[in-house]
């Protein structure tokens, strides 16, 4: 590799994130205090949800959102096959059945049209993927899980501050999973969060991450008792407060760190506009895009090497690409367990032939964004 590797994803700390961290490692509270009730709140406000609970991890939060919705044995959700794992492990985990769906060419979000063939009456949930940090088209499948019943529950996980028709993601769907990993928007390390507007899901999700008691620490002290019960079983999803203090300071900075990534997702727009060798996926200029990732498609056609070539030849050129994502149905466990093939989902399938995600992060500096173009752009033209 030539260079210091330019990542896909970074997170960036600062000394004001030290110092909140640091105010809560001294004080006398590490988990389960104050700051957890601020950073749920801080979220919930800015996402116009009435209610958000904070967990260990996205997948903590989805595993918590499955509970919610009352995903069980022989359950099906309908889910985009190109999506990260995590979605239909949690559905597998609970017995239940993820069907896979084909995504859009242009953007690589759910094909709403493939929806409503796959419902039937085992069908509890239509999980959306808000890819690379785009959202998916809210108004249509709300109209489809209002018709049929169903929840619907949003993986925003690339889409904190996106909107949709001017409504913020986390206002959409009746459960959104957000993700605080450190290539995420704003990180607490680890952790997740679900926010919805139902106070019968943000209770049942406030049992189950702490186990399924009834009656959390903070109200028995208030109450002078020792006393409560387990209805139903639980994990431990908590998260610590000062990973919270963590979240609360990063997301102070969230929205100059969305305007950093447009600006950097701007300028490689017109750098690969004109380019025959490679191409952005489409934007709908009506929504806001979160852009946590930069995807591009090459063409394959006219390039005379594969895609696993030109990832070598990035990477060793010191350009950290990556890929998002290798569809569901090409997984052994999907494979095994649910009998999906390839060939299942061929949109989706080809995109994974093709696709590759660039570099994009706030702290990336200008040359850092015309490296990986430059580079890009050569190496392209030099395999032609």
């Amino acid at each position: 590799m030539t260079g210091k590797l330019i990542p896909y994803g970074r997170h960036f700390i600062d000394d004001s994130d030290i110092s909140s961290v640091d105010e809560v490692l001294r004080s006398d509270w590490l988990t389960t205090g104050d700051k957890v009730d601020e950073f749920e709140t801080a979220v919930a406000n800015y996402v116009g949800a009435s209610h958000a609970v904070a967990v260990s991890s996205g997948t903590a939060a989805l595993h918590c959102a499955f509970v919610a919705a009352g995903i069980g044995v022989d359950d099906e959700v309908i889910m985009p096959t190109l999506t990260f794992v995590a979605d239909a492990s949690m559905v597998a985990f609970l017995g239940g059945r993820p069907i896979l769906v084909d995504v859009r060419r242009d953007d690589l979000l759910i094909d709403v049209d493939a929806i409503e063939d796959m419902i039937t009456p085992r069908t509890k949930a239509i999980l959306v993927v808000d890819y690379a940090g785009q959202p998916c088209d809210y108004a249509s499948i709300r109209q489809l899980s209002d018709r049929y019943g169903l929840c619907l529950i949003a993986d925003a996980c690339h889409s904190l501050g996106a909107s949709y028709g001017g409504a913020p993601v986390g206002s959409l769907a009746d459960l959104t999973i957000f993700s605080f990993h450190p290539v995420k928007h704003i990180t607490t390390g680890e952790g997740g969060m679900v926010v919805t507007d139902k106070i019968e899901f943000a209770e049942k999700i406030r049992k189950f991450r702490n186990h399924g008691i009834t009656v959390d620490h903070q109200l028995r002290a208030q109450t002078a008792t020792w006393t409560y019960d387990v209805e139903e079983f639980g994990c431990n999803y908590r998260i610590t407060d000062f990973q919270c203090a963590l979240g609360i300071s990063q997301f102070a900075k969230l929205p100059s760190w969305l305007l950093r990534r447009r600006e950097i997702a701007h300028r490689y727009d017109l750098a690969f506009k004109e380019s025959p060798y490679i191409s952005s996926l489409f934007v709908n200029n009506q929504l806001k895009h979160a852009y946590h990732l930069y995807v591009v498609r090459l063409n394959l056609d006219d390039l005379q090497i594969d895609k696993a070539e030109i990832f070598k030849k990035l990477r060793n050129a010191g350009i950290g690409v990556n890929v998002h994502y290798k569809p569901l149905n090409l997984m052994t466990a999907m494979q095994r367990k649910y009998a999906y093939m390839s060939g299942d989902f061929p949109v989706a399938e080809k995109a994974y032939d093709e696709i590759l995600s660039l570099p994009i992060y706030p702290a990336m500096r200008d040359s850092d964004v015309q490296k990986v173009i430059d580079t890009c752009l050569h190496i392209l033209s030099s395999v032609n």
